[in-house]
């Protein structure tokens, strides 16, 4: 049996998990026997711990909140855990990037000499896309209520600041109403997904652009997302997608390359090599000169494989690069 003191801490580990727990069930997680998980109890209510005991046919016990709680305590991996949740959320655009840092040094501040070690080892190193970052970020205090209605099943409303700026009369949109079903992060960006009342479709929000309106609205049904989950809506939304849940064209074509020189450059393309200088690329784009232009790229020759209207495109491209490159300068009179 584990000493009082590990035993005492795996207890309060547990307590610190769920709500409720059966009496039974603490003891079995312990390995311990019932009477000992009760003085064990007790042992916490003398050190400050709120542990109440909990009424039915099973009974139980519960960790309540409190002005009084001592510290919590934390195992090694929730110790961990929580000091990779912390450094990774600089890159959730969310606008906690201080307020991350600082409960992170707390944190540290309070655990013991081994835990601290094992935190301090954890370096992570955030690589951004080359692609421009967005610029705005979403207000914490906004995320906050955006996920507050989600969680509640409530009716928003908002007002959306528009990507184009107000007409003359300065007068901007009206305020929208929808049904909040998700609260989503992609590239960097905070989303809403919700169903437009007014539109009776749905529509993703960017929340770095929402101001909520109080009070919010009465409760709602949630619906089901078109293509059964929230990741497959996300990924046909931003790929522009005709409902397959993948590109809208997608082609296959044989590169004068090395493998190894694609793999890094192809994105979500698949590279399949064919021999030392020659590999087959299949990948998708927006539209069908989108995709000839992004495997222009690669410089190097190009035999195309599937569909005809990437042969197409290529030559319809052929045809707009001559005309640029034999056009006259245009005169500075």
């Amino acid at each position: 049996m584990p000493k009082t003191s590990a035993r005492l801490l795996s207890l309060l580990s547990l307590l610190q998990a769920r709500r409720d727990w059966p009496g039974a069930l603490l003891a079995e997680r312990l390995d311990i026997s019932p009477r000992t998980v009760r003085r064990d109890v007790d042992r916490l209510r003398e050190l400050g711990y709120p542990v109440v005991a909990t009424k039915g046919p099973d009974g139980g016990y519960r960790l309540d909140a409190g002005a009084e709680l001592p510290p919590l305590l934390f195992d090694d991996e929730q110790a961990v855990a929580l000091a990779i949740a912390l450094r990774m959320a600089t890159t959730t655009g969310a606008g906690i990037e201080d307020a991350a840092a600082r409960a992170l040094h707390t944190v540290r501040q309070v655990m013991p000499a081994r835990l601290r070690h094992r935190v301090d080892t954890v370096r992570i190193t955030a690589v951004q896309r080359s692609a421009p970052q967005p610029s705005q970020q979403a207000d914490s205090g906004v995320l906050m209520a955006l996920s507050a209605a989600v969680h509640a099943g409530e009716v928003l409303r908002f007002d959306y600041l528009p990507a184009s700026p107000p007409g003359p009369d300065g007068a901007g949109p009206p305020p929208r109403r929808v049904q909040p079903h998700h609260l989503i992060t992609w590239d960097g960006r905070w989303y809403l997904v919700a169903w437009d009342l007014d539109r009776e479709d749905w529509r993703t929000f960017r929340a770095d652009r929402i101001t909520p309106r109080i009070p919010t609205g009465p409760r709602f049904t949630p619906r089901e997302l078109p293509g059964g989950s929230v990741a497959a809506y996300i990924t046909r939304t931003f790929r522009g997608s005709d409902g397959s849940g993948g590109w809208p064209c997608r082609g296959e074509v044989i590169l004068h390359l090395p493998a190894a020189d694609v793999s890094p450059y192809a994105d979500d393309g698949l590279v399949e090599e064919l021999g030392p200088d020659r590999c087959r690329l299949t990948l998708g784009s927006w539209s069908w000169p989108a995709l000839a232009a992004t495997l222009g790229r690669f410089d190097a020759d190009i035999e195309v494989v599937s569909p005809a209207a990437l042969k197409d495109a290529f030559a319809h491209l052929a045809r707009r690069f001559s005309d640029a490159a034999t056009s006259a300068p245009p005169s500075t009179a």
